[in-house]
This record gives C-alpha cells, structure tokens and sequence, in this order.
C-alpha cells in the first residue's frame, strides 16, 4: 500500500512540480492550498505524514500543526518553507513539528527526509511490538503507543519525542553527547544545533515532572545525562 502524504502548499507551480515528482516515488500525494482544506482533509483520511508550508491563506502552518496535534500525537509533520530563522524553526518544534525543511530544497532531500520518518516508524514499532513498555522511574513509557503512564494519567508523545526519551532512557547515568542524539535521531550532526533540540529535552522534562527523581542533566558543552 502506497504512503499518503498530506501537502500543503499555496503555489500552484511548486505544488504541481513537488506532488508529481513525489508520486515518481510511489507515494500518494494529497496537496491542499490552504491551511483550511488540509484541516478538512486531514479530519476525514488517514495520512502517514504531514509536510506543511507555513505561510498559507485561511489558516497558517503554525495553527494547521497545532490543530493536528490536538486530534493526532503520532503522525509525523515535515514543515517546508522559505522562513529560515532559528525562532521559526524552534516555534514549528514547539508546535509538535518532528523536522524542517528550508525552500529551496531539492526533491531528493524531502524525500530522503520523508524516508527516514517512515522507515524508522515502521521498523522501530514492528522491532518493539512485543516490547514496547519500560520504566522510567515511576513512569511507564510504551514506545509504541507513544504515551508515557505515571498513576494512571496518561501523556501522549509525537514520535520524534518518543525517539529521544527512548535513546536516553536506553542509556542512564550515561552522558550522552550532543552530536551523538543528533545523528542518531536526525541523522545530522549540525541540523538542529542549539535551541533546537532543547526544546524536545524541555518537554520531556515537564513530561517527566511527576516524578522528582528523574533528571535530565544539560552536560554544558557536552550533552545530556539521564538518571532516576
């Protein structure tokens, strides 16, 4: 079965050229032109990816992302836009965006970026069926399910959240470096340097905040430590 993308995009030419070079590829694309029709589609199919322009009519990427992630927690979304300032980027994570793209891009990068969400989505929930609960302290992670259960209240996570809670909490007490989640998670070693992958560390954070042994060390110029 073909992977559906959801893609919104308000210029006509490069949502024509973007769709039919991604249907090359065998994906099934469904493009809106504004923020409201992707909302509308996105409420009546199913999608196994979002890949959002920020700067839509009707209804911006910010807003779109934010009303997705209130009805779905594990769908991952792509922003594609030409706004490349840091802030923007660090709002879209805020939002629950899993990556970003900056125009112009190349269709060999989005694809490539689009691959590694499905790829790993699919391996890593077929290689954690069976095992796809843990402890972290007082909490139960299910990576699977993408919810961490602290007395039985539950948090929901998008997938690249549950990507880095996973690899931490795969390695306690252990300093992990910076360099090292960043390739391990995005592939890339300098794509989301700086604030970037701060905002997913201060999530967990207040995720994790029910119970107060659980920390997240920042390793000032080195990179996390895990520990409960």
């Amino acid at each position: 079965m073909k992977k559906r993308i959801l893609y919104v995009e308000d210029d006509p030419n490069l949502a024509f050229a973007t769709k039919d070079n991604l249907e090359e590829y065998d994906f099934e694309v469904i493009h809106a032109a504004d923020g409201k029709e992707a909302l509308d589609f996105f409420g009546k199919e199913h999608f196994d990816i979002c890949v959002l322009d920020i700067m839509l009519p009707k209804m911006d990427g910010f807003t779109l992302a934010e009303k997705i992630r209130d009805s779905d927690n594990q769908v991952p979304i792509l922003f594609l836009s030409a706004k490349s300032l840091q802030e923007d980027k660090i709002k879209g994570l805020k939002l629950g965006a899993d990556d970003y793209v900056t125009k112009p891009f190349s269709i060999e990068e989005l694809k490539l970026r689009i691959d590694v969400f499905l790829r790993r989505s699919k391996s890593e929930q077929a290689a954690t069926a069976k095992t796809s609960t843990s402890s972290i302290g007082n909490y139960l992670f299910d990576f699977q399910k993408l919810t961490l259960n602290l007395n039985g209240t539950s948090q929901n996570l998008t997938f690249r959240e549950a990507e880095v809670l996973k690899y931490l909490a795969e390695r306690p007490d252990t300093v992990v470096r910076r360099d090292e989640l960043l390739k391990a998670i995005w592939g890339d070693d300098d794509y989301f340097m700086g604030r970037s992958l701060d905002v997913f560390i201060s999530r967990l954070r207040k995720y994790l905040s029910g119970d107060p042994e659980i920390r997240i060390d920042n390793i000032h110029g080195v990179g996390f430590r895990m520990r409960w």
